[in-house]
């Protein structure tokens, strides 16, 4: 089953638009708390197609990540028990449930521990919302948990546009044909990561 590739396309499409960078930083925003498509599919064509300003296209996505995974975390922290119905309805209880137990458990051992996993989870392709919305619940500080999303997220999307300006039509060529392995091949190192931060949690 494709998914990734598809979504590509589409963010292609809307990377054309001529309101493309306030959509850019619109898809971030929702991506933080409850949008399923990362940014970076709309961020790598725009970069390729206006090299000089991937830097600036970054900067948005960041600052729309940012504001998104706040929400997440105040929707988290006061308005969980009313978004339950919601919660339910999209399937996120069980994986929101599981997560807030793991922080509680990272954060009673060490907060920079915690810091250093959601700097993990900012960097990999993986549903932010989920770690946004425990984070709120567990009540983690607001200035760390927004820090590791800054230190998370900046590294993921200033990679992909700087490797975009770097090596335009062949690197983003390269993206479109490899983004199906890669997404599913991420897919698994977020598996493989969660279940070892499990493991080592016991």
């Amino acid at each position: 089953m494709k998914i990734f590739g598809p979504l590509y396309d589409m963010a292609i499409r809307w990377s054309r638009h001529r309101r493309a960078p306030a959509l850019l930083t619109g898809l971030s925003f929702v991506e933080g708390f409850i949008f399923p498509v990362p940014p970076e599919v709309m961020l790598a064509p725009m970069s390729l197609a206006q090299p000089k300003r991937a830097m600036g296209f970054a900067t948005l996505s960041l600052a729309g990540s940012l504001c998104g995974a706040l929400v997440g975390y105040l929707l988290g922290h006061f308005a969980f028990a009313a978004a339950q119905p919601l919660i339910e309805w999209l399937g996120w209880t069980q994986k929101i449930d599981e997560q807030v137990h793991h922080l509680r458990q990272v954060v009673a051992e060490s907060p920079w521990r915690a810091f250093w996993l959601l700097v993990l989870v900012g960097f990999t392709p993986i549903p932010l919302k989920v770690f946004t919305w425990a984070s709120g619940i567990v009540g983690i500080p607001v200035l760390p948990f927004l820090a590791s999303m800054l230190v998370g997220r900046g590294k993921r999307v200033f990679l992909v546009a700087g490797a975009i300006r770097l090596g335009g039509a062949r690197a983003e060529a390269a993206l479109h044909r490899w983004i199906e392995p890669l997404g599913w091949a991420a897919s698994l190192v977020l598996v493989g990561l969660a279940g070892w931060l499990v493991w080592s949690a016991l």
